[in-house]
């Protein structure tokens, strides 16, 4: 859980619709990050900024995948997601595989 290490969440147009288009709403990514997440470093596509991977359920137990960075400002830290997407059961199940403590 990040919630205790964050103060928010940073939202403005360009990533609320990139997460909309695949069909995860901002309830439901705020949501995710109020429960046990993994999360994974985003090696391949940290160019500018450091990006993660988190990937957890929502509270009805549908996978949900998300990438994120971490921006600070004014000495907060604030979780901006980029893409969020829902998961297809043998990607739950690969993921499971790779990482057992998922």
């Amino acid at each position: 859980m990040l919630t205790g290490l964050i103060s928010g969440f940073d939202w403005d147009e360009g990533n609320l619709e990139h997460c909309r288009k695949h069909g995860v709403s901002r309830s439901v990514i705020e949501n995710l990050f109020a429960r046990p997440v993994t999360v994974l470093p985003d090696a391949g596509h940290s160019g500018i900024e450091r990006r993660l991977r988190a990937i957890g359920r929502t509270r009805y137990g549908r996978a949900v995948f998300v990438v994120f960075t971490i921006r600070e400002r004014a000495g907060h830290r604030y979780i901006r997601p980029i893409s969020a997407r829902y998961m297809h059961r043998r990607e739950v199940a690969s993921y499971e595989k790779d990482n057992p403590d998922l």
